[in-house]
């Protein structure tokens, strides 16, 4: 047998039942399975009982509206990347903004025509399935990555992250420190050209850096973490070769067996620049080609763990 499609799954959350049998009916022609909540709390009980791939919110409900049902949902872990959309009658700018503050994606006028609302659920639907296919892949990578808004709030963070934010700071913590925070907003700054600022190292007994890789979203910022500890294997391999931090992370994943074009993906390069890297990376070595290069990078690994 054929497999069959996964339907994506919506919640609409209304307070009008007349709202949600016109949304329940035009949603499920168009191939979504639906569920309905008709206040704030019931639309939190439910999606953690059915994580849904898109969020309907009715902006101006009794008790908890949705601007706050909202910001409780992407307070959820596995609920922070959920697409939320606003609908309301209400057009003044300062709700649009309220929604978009909140974490909504984007906002929808009623009366809501179908066909506009459902071509506008299928972008951010796409949207939301490259981020998370992106943020897998940085997982599976295995390095120390981040992303945070403007206002330093962290957005999501690789399994590795989350632990040297845990050890470094307390354990719930999901903004980064004042020091860090002066030093993000200097980078953006200058991130359009010329050289960037270095970031402080904190973290204790377990001190790290942030490097910025670039601008992944309207309010998303990628960001590495660097532990400060000698022992890592990039400072080891700049302390041993005299690298720069960009030319000993490209060493260390050369050295892992990684293509230029896997290099590239995981450090955010695009393959040629991958490749200018290498240029100065063998001649740093006084080697030839890639192979000599892992080699002499697995041996200064390895020195240094059985000194």
């Amino acid at each position: 047998m054929p497999e069959t499609k996964r339907r994506n799954i919506v919640v609409v959350v209304d307070d009008s039942p007349e709202t949600l049998r016109f949304l329940t009916d035009a949603l499920e022609e168009a191939g979504f399975t639906v569920l309905v909540a008709l206040a704030g709390a019931a639309a939190l009980a439910l999606a953690q009982e059915v994580t849904p791939d898109l969020v309907l919110m009715d902006a101006v409900m009794p008790g908890m509206d949705g601007f706050e049902t909202c910001r409780r949902l992407k307070a959820v872990k596995h609920l922070a990347y959920v697409p939320v959309i606003f609908m309301t009658g209400l057009s003044e700018t300062e709700h649009i903004v309220k929604g978009l503050e909140a974490g909504g994606v984007d906002y929808v006028a009623k009366p809501i025509v179908p066909d506009e609302l459902i071509a506008r659920m299928q972008v951010h639907l796409a949207n939301a399935r490259l981020g998370q296919s992106a943020r897998n892949a940085l997982d599976a990578a295995g390095r120390f990555l981040l992303a945070v808004n403007r206002a330093g709030r962290v957005l999501w963070s690789t399994p590795q992250a989350s632990k040297l934010l845990g050890d470094a700071f307390s354990a719930d913590s999901v903004e980064l420190p004042p020091e860090l925070l002066q030093w993000l907003a200097s980078v953006r700054e200058r991130s359009a050209g010329g050289e960037l600022p270095a970031a402080p190292a904190v973290g204790g007994d377990r001190p790290f850096q942030l490097s910025y890789i670039g601008q992944i979203g309207p309010d998303e910022f990628l960001l590495r973490l660097v532990e400060s500890n000698p022992a890592s294997e990039e400072a080891l391999l700049r302390q041993r070769f005299l690298l720069t931090a960009r030319e000993a992370d490209v060493l260390v994943w050369v050295a892992r067996g990684k293509s230029n074009r896997d290099v590239g993906d995981i450090l955010g390069l695009s393959p040629r620049t991958v490749n200018k890297h290498l240029e100065q990376i063998y001649a740093k070595l006084g080697v030839e080609n890639r192979t000599s290069a892992a080699a002499l990078a697995l041996r200064a690994l390895s020195t240094a763990a059985n000194p």
